[in-house]
């Protein structure tokens, strides 16, 4: 009996770490961002580490949510913390770059095993700055065009037959502007990329030329027209309203949210999404370890669980509609035939990888924004 005891105490430290740990993590985002963590990776993760725990804490949504991570950073940098407050944060694309420039994260994706799972350039390039190894993308959310194939059986399949399609058609195209929502924006950008003069890789990873932006006049001259035979939405919503009531049979949207409109019945099912050559932008979000994070071992830990092609699958595809932030092929033998075809069916992992574009650098970003209202607004 004592003997078995012993064995039992023996057993129970081994399964017991030293020293327990609360690994820190904070989101840039909305709610569902820290309620997806605490509620549901959080615990996959503890279950799988016993005594450690998670916890996240929310920043807030959009780039301010970021800005006040990467403040964070920088705060406890410059004064001089051996040690900081963070183990794990997630932030918007556009962060990336500064917190890599300033100094204020780990490089590690190539410690972790999900790092090699990595295919699509955003996790390389971050809007012009290079994060490679630096960041591990958390989701990719991407824009398409939906349509309502009982208006349009046959949709363009590029930004060269929307034009066509929309002349004889006019009004049958719906979208934003620049105004109320980023599937607007973004289709705007992927038009500059599709007509426009200039380089559009060099838009999209830099370096700034001024000279850049003197070659999309006759894209914006265009887009004016293109405008002018089409309707004009109040938003991402607007947009997939108009086109649930069958006021307009195309326009883009965020294919999460298309999918989530489908699933709460706000979308009929038939409704379909097509992605057009050359492209259009997405983002991802990234998760990214702070240079003096705590725990640094047990933050690998967890991005690489966050990463790995079962979570991809039930929390990022299933839960949210998200693409995943791993290479899709990876992903497929964790998913029913199902999910995997409602995601993948319109929009292959083929197609993301070769029209799903990052958005321009900021300073080709704001550009494209001011000549969009100086040239092509109505």
């Amino acid at each position: 009996m004592r003997k078995l005891l012993s064995a039992t105490l023996v057993l129970g430290l081994a399964s017991t770490p030293v020293t327990a740990a609360e690994l820190t993590v904070i989101t840039a985002g909305d709610q569902n961002m820290v309620d997806y963590i605490n509620e549901y990776l959080g615990p996959i993760f503890e279950e799988q580490n016993p005594g450690h725990t998670v916890r996240a804490v929310g920043t807030g949504p959009g780039d301010a949510g970021s800005q006040k991570i990467l403040e964070r950073f920088e705060a406890q940098k410059q004064a001089g913390s051996e040690t900081w407050d963070t183990d794990v944060a997630v932030v918007h694309e556009k962060f990336a770059g500064p917190m890599v420039s300033g100094g204020y994260l780990e490089a590690y994706r190539d410690n972790i095993s999900s790092g090699k799972l990595v295919t699509r350039a955003n996790a390389d390039m971050a809007l012009g700055s290079n994060v490679k190894g630096y960041v591990m993308p958390m989701f990719n959310s991407q824009t398409a065009l939906a349509y309502n194939p009982a208006l349009l059986p046959n949709p363009p399949k590029s930004y060269e037959e929307l034009a066509a399609w929309v002349k004889e058609n006019p009004n049958q195209f719906g979208y934003n502007g620049i105004k109320g929502g980023a599937s607007g924006v973004s289709f705007v950008m992927g038009w500059v990329y599709a007509f426009g003069d200039g380089d559009a890789n060099k838009l999209m990873n830099g370096p700034f030329e001024e000279a850049e932006t003197t070659k999309w006049d006759a894209a914006f001259d265009s887009l004016k027209e293109f405008t002018q035979n089409a309707t004009l939405t109040p938003g991402n919503a607007g947009t997939l309203d108009l086109l649930s009531r069958g006021e307009i049979a195309i326009g883009p949207v965020w294919v999460d949210m298309f999918y989530s409109w489908q699933a709460n019945g706000q979308l009929p099912p038939e409704f379909k999404l097509v992605l057009p050559a050359p492209g259009m932008p997405g983002q991802p979000m990234h998760y990214v370890i702070p240079a003096k994070a705590p725990n640094k071992d047990l933050a690998e830990k967890f991005v690489e669980l966050a990463t790995s092609p079962k979570v991809q699958a039930e929390g990022i595809v299933k839960r949210f509609n998200w693409y995943p932030g791993i290479d899709a092929q990876h992903v497929q033998a964790e998913l029913d035939a199902e999910t995997w075809n409602k995601l993948f069916t319109d929009v292959t992992p083929e197609d993301l990888a070769s029209y799903g574009k990052p958005f321009p650098i900021a300073p080709y970003n704001n550009a494209i924004l001011e000549a969009y209202e100086a040239k092509a607004a109505n």
